[in-house]
This record gives structure tokens, sequence and C-alpha cells, in this order.
């Protein structure tokens, strides 16, 4: 059967509300109910005053109960019947319906036995149930709420030597917004006027406020210090950061991972053999010479008991808590099949620029300034990051930069062009420095370097500690390679990779039995990050919207990474945790609510049964909601 997950949603179309309000209505009609049923009589000794047709004003109490408190269920399960996707919900509309028609033909035959206090209770206990089941999972979905929290009602824009309040809607690009200190930012935005600590801890995870001046860009939903800030509006609507992290995290909630599925398949198959325990359960003890009423008890004690209800929660409670989380932490799990991979991650392959160093290079040093001149008379072309830091020195010395013709670049190596009549190579030649070269004869050189970041040494030596091996790669020469691992304690790298090898080295890895993470911009390394196992693009600013990652984190700070690994471990231990309890529970429920006990005198009611399975529904909640606590 092709059974369809993705849709499939008991609660759609409910508000929790109204299961707490029916609850209290199935409770209602449950106390004068109770004081004409079995167990008051037999157990407390009580019996309401018999008074004419009291049996048919029960019934009614009963019907009320059933087809309006329950119709939930009713309703519940036909969406599944119609799906082919019979469930939880099914489960309890078979129990109800049983000891609904029972105690309706009971009473209009007169027998003098029904299960109406067993239905109402029933009903009452369920509703209950899921009323903390949906509170519990609204509760852990915070995600897209909190982030649509963060931008404020209005925005105070200044037109024509004016200001005016206007809504978030009627912001345009180019508009100047004024800031107030304290107050939020409506939309994303270059600073034009004033400085500020702004902090973004919510949106990036960054706990400390950062410091923002004239020509920063500031985030929508970013709060503002003490400082008065005024913006140009870069960003609206749907193409704001926030805006994009919203996408991510919805995709993420929406998203399945492998063992959601098998806990739904699971949850499938346990209705089917709830079903036919229920059934065999009912034919044996009618059969037994028990009587249909005891038949019918058993059979709605097997049915409820055996409710999926842990099960179905079991896994996407714990998934909704760890969105939460990871959006709290900066991190985006755009898929959450990424997020349960990574804890079998056992490479962590970095691109060397701009995620272990700053990626911002800066000449130390050259032969002379005519060298600096002639290299940045061809790289004033150029548009890689180390040709700009040669044209900025070069600017900064006052240099007289030459025009040059016929411009190429030579991937990997450097770039060449005519200048002054003179073929000049700028590039490398497999050492450290850039070598400036006229017509193949060396005329100097210019020392370039990239700074390690301080932070890139801690997250690496966090990995090693987790048991995962670091790899490096990089465009760069071999020795500059050499110099950063060893910086780093790296003992594995490549070096002088073109960005379409990148994902060929990830192969190669992968080729030696390895599981592979590639830690990358996700622009360059987007063949790379979409060959690994994971990928995890880092830095991503207000590109959020990199199709080729997994994993996303906000902030461009490599000690967000290990928070990947731990949060992934972490969630599948929960789920784990969650599953064995959920389907180790029925075990023992089916043959205790069919009756095995019964010679020892031991017999389930069907009420208790339904507090029976709420309760571990409850520890299921509960034992995922202790994944909050849990530091990254």
């Amino acid at each position: 059967m092709e059974m369809d997950h993705s849709s499939h949603d008991k609660h759609a179309g409910h508000r929790t509300a109204d299961f707490l309000k029916k609850f209290w209505i199935a409770i209602g009609f449950s106390v004068p109910i109770f004081f004409y049923s079995e167990m008051a009589h037999e157990v407390f000794n009580l019996h309401g005053p018999e008074f004419f047709a009291w049996h048919y004003v029960l019934l009614v109490l009963g019907s009320a109960v059933f087809f309006y408190c329950g119709w939930i269920f009713l309703i519940g399960a036909y969406r599944e019947l119609h799906m082919r996707m019979p469930g939880m919900m099914t489960l309890i509309a078979l129990a109800i319906s049983a000891a609904y028609a029972y105690s309706f033909s009971s009473i209009l035959l007169g027998t003098g036995h029904d299960l109406l206090f067993e239905l109402s209770t029933l009903i009452s206990i369920m509703l209950l149930g899921h009323w903390i089941e949906m509170r519990s999972v609204q509760g852990a979905k915070g995600a897209l709420k909190e982030l649509a929290k963060l931008l404020p009602d209005t925005a105070e824009v200044v037109r024509n030597g004016k200001t005016e309040i206007v809504s978030l809607n009627a912001l345009k690009v180019g508009d100047y917004v004024l800031v107030k200190p304290g107050g939020k930012v409506p939309a994303d935005g270059r600073i034009v006027e004033g400085e500020s600590e702004v902090d973004e801890a919510i949106i990036t995870g960054e706990s400390k406020p950062i410091h923002k001046s004239i020509g920063t860009e500031v985030i929508a939903g970013s709060i503002n210090g003490d400082g008065s800030l005024t913006l140009e509006i870069t960003q609206i609507g749907e193409k704001t950061f926030l805006a994009g992290v919203m996408r991510l995290v919805a995709d993420a909630e929406a998203s399945k991972s492998k063992l959601q599925m098998l806990s739904d398949k699971a949850a499938f198959y346990l209705t089917l053999v709830a079903i036919g325990a229920g059934g065999a359960t009912f034919l044996v003890w009618f059969f037994a010479q028990a009587g249909i009423g005891v038949a019918t008890e058993r059979l709605v004690a097997v049915l409820v008991i055996t409710c999926p209800h842990a099960l179905g929660l079991a896994i996407p409670l714990v998934a909704a808590i760890s969105t939460t989380m990871a959006a709290r932490n900066g991190l985006l799990i755009r898929k959450r099949m990424a997020l349960e991979s990574a804890r079998n991650i056992d490479t962590v392959l970095f691109d060397k620029t701009g995620t272990l160093t700053e990626g911002a290079f800066a000449v130390v040093s050259s032969s002379s300034d005519e060298t600096l001149a002639i290299a940045a008379a061809v790289e004033q072309h150029s548009e890689h990051p180390i040709g700009k830091a040669i044209i900025i020195e070069a600017k900064k010395r006052n240099l007289t930069v030459a025009e040059a013709q016929n411009f190429k670049r030579i991937s990997g190596m450097g770039a060449q062009a005519d200048v002054m009549g003179k073929t000049i190579f700028v590039g490398q030649r497999g050492g450290a420095d850039i070598v400036v070269e006229a017509e193949g004869q060396k005329i100097g050189s210019i020392t370039i370097a990239d700074k390690v970041r301080p932070e890139a040494r801690e997250a690496i030596t966090t990995l090693k500690d987790m048991g995962l091996s670091i790899t490096m790669i990089t465009g760069d020469s071999l020795q500059v390679a050499k110099e950063v691992a060893d910086e780093l304690g790296i003992e594995e790298y490549f070096a002088r990779v073109h960005p379409e090898e990148k994902s060929e080295k990830v192969k190669l890895l992968q080729s030696q039995g390895r599981r592979v993470a590639m830690v990358g911009d996700g622009v360059n390394d987007a063949p790379a990050l979409t060959q690994a196992d994971i990928g995890i693009a880092i830095g991503a600013g207000t590109n959020v919207a990199i199709e080729s990652a997994g994993i996303i984190l906000v902030k461009n700070d490599p000690r967000d990474i290990p928070k990947i690994f731990r949060l992934s471990r972490l969630t599948y231990n929960k789920m784990i945790q969650n599953l064995f309890w959920a389907t180790g529970y029925n075990v023992l429920a089916i043959p205790l609510a069919a009756g095995v006990l019964a010679f020892k005198g031991i017999l389930l009611q069907p009420a208790l049964a339904a507090v029976f399975m709420s309760a571990s529904t409850v520890i299921v909640a509960f034992n995922a909601l202790l994944l909050r606590r849990q530091k990254l």
C-alpha cells in the first residue's frame, strides 16, 4: 500500500482550545452518568435515583458526549480512512463507536448493562491527552513564531524632509528609516547616519551586541542599542534575510527524517495489529460465553490502549524542538535528513579561504614599489581577492598604475596582461609568495597573507575532541596550505585544487569509506557541498537561499560547526529513546488489555486503558521536552 506520510495530520483543522472545551463538557456529562454505572454500584456502593425513563436520560447524555465531544475523533477517522492511512484517530473512533453502539442497543433492548460511563470517561481522557499533545507540539514549533515576532509593526520613515509612521507593507527600497535606541530594525538596510551596538542574537545566535557604524549592514528584526540610527532600506518583504530564514525553517519543519518515516510506518502497522488483536479478543471472549458486554469491553480496551499516540508523537516533537534549538543557535536546518546524517559523519572537509582564514588578503611586503605597481596594473582587471589586495596596497602607497591590455586569467595559477609593451605574469610558481614576471623573467615578488581565524583553532580542537577527522582543501599553493594546516593542527589537506575539482576530492574521501561533511561558502563550493554526505554553508550573511547545502550557518563562525554534530547526536538519542518506549509499551499493553490475567481477577477497564495510553504519550512528550535543557 502506498502511504503518503507528508500530507497526513491527525489534527488538521482542529484548534487546541476545542479539545479543552469539549473535555470539560464531557467531564460534566460524565458525573451524572457515573452514579448509574456498574463501577459506582460495585466499587463505591453508590446508585443514582431511578425515575421515569432514567435509562433514556443516560442515553441522551451519552449520545451528547459521543456525537459532540467525540466528533473530533470520528471526523479524524474518516480522514484517515479516506487517505487509506488508518491510525490513532481510527482506533479511537472504533473504540468509542463500539462502546456507544453496544450501550445504545443495550438500553433499547433493556438488558440492564451499558458502557456509557466507560464511553464518556474514555472520550474525556482522549480529549485531554490530545490537548496536552497539541500544546506540547505547538510549544516546540516555536522557531517560526519567534522569528515572526522579531519585526516591529511600523517604521519611522523620513520622506520629503518629514518623519512619518508607516506600516511595514508601505516600506520601499531606498527609504530612509529612523531606528531609535531600543527599537527593532524593520527591514534589511545600510547605516547612513549614526552608530550603535546592535543585538542580532535571536537571528544569528551571536550572544554579544555587534558594533555598527556608517556603511555597515543591519538585519531586519535585530534590536538597536543605545545609539540612534538612520538606515537606507536595501531589502523588503520576502527578500529580507529574516524572510529567507523563515522559509528555511518552514522547509525544515515540513521535511521528515528517516526515523520519522519509520515511526509513521510503525504507527500504521500498529493500527492494523490493534484492529486485528481487538477483533480476535472480542471473538475469544464472546465464544467463551462471557457475554457480548464483556467481549465489547475487552475490544474497546485493546483498541484504546494500542492507540499509537506515543509513537506518533515520539519523532515529530523531538524534530520540532531540535529545529527551534538550531534556529536559536544560528543554525538553519534546511533538510532534517542532513541533521540526522550529521551524527554519522567522521570527516569534516573545510574550504580554507573565508572559513578557516579571514578571507581578507593583505600585502605584507613587496620587492619594490615598481614591482607592486606593475602587478597592480595586471590585477586591476581581476576579481580575485589577492588581486584586490595588491590594488588596495598600490593605492595606499599612491603608486601610478599603468593601463593593461589582453588580460587573461590562468586558472589555479594567476593572471597575465600586456603592460607597457611587455607580457606580465602575476601569480604563484609553487612558492608562498606572489611572483611578478616580465616576458618570463622574474622581476620581483609580493608576500600576501591571509590571517588564520582565531576561532578556527577552537573549532578544530573541539571537532577533534568529538572524534572527527579534519581535512582542508584550497586552491592555494602547497606551501601556503601547509602553513595554515600546521598552524591549525590539520594533518590532511589538498592544495592547488580548482573550484570545479573540489567535488572530486569529496568523492575521493568517500571512496575510502568515509562519511564527509563539506564546509564551504555555498557559491564556489556548491558542487562539493552537494556531493558531500552533508553540505554546510558557512558565512551565509544575507544570502540564505543556498540550495546546495542541507545546513546553513547564519554567522561566519566555524565554532558553530560542532553544534551541528552535538545537536544531531542529542536529537537521535531522544528519538531512539521515544521509539523504544512507545513500541515497548505496546508489547505489554495489548495482552493486558485483552485479558490474559483475567484468571487472576485482573481486568483492565477501558477508562483505565485510556489513562495508561495517555500516560505513555505524556512520558514521551516529557522526554522530548528534556532536549530543551541541553546546551550546544
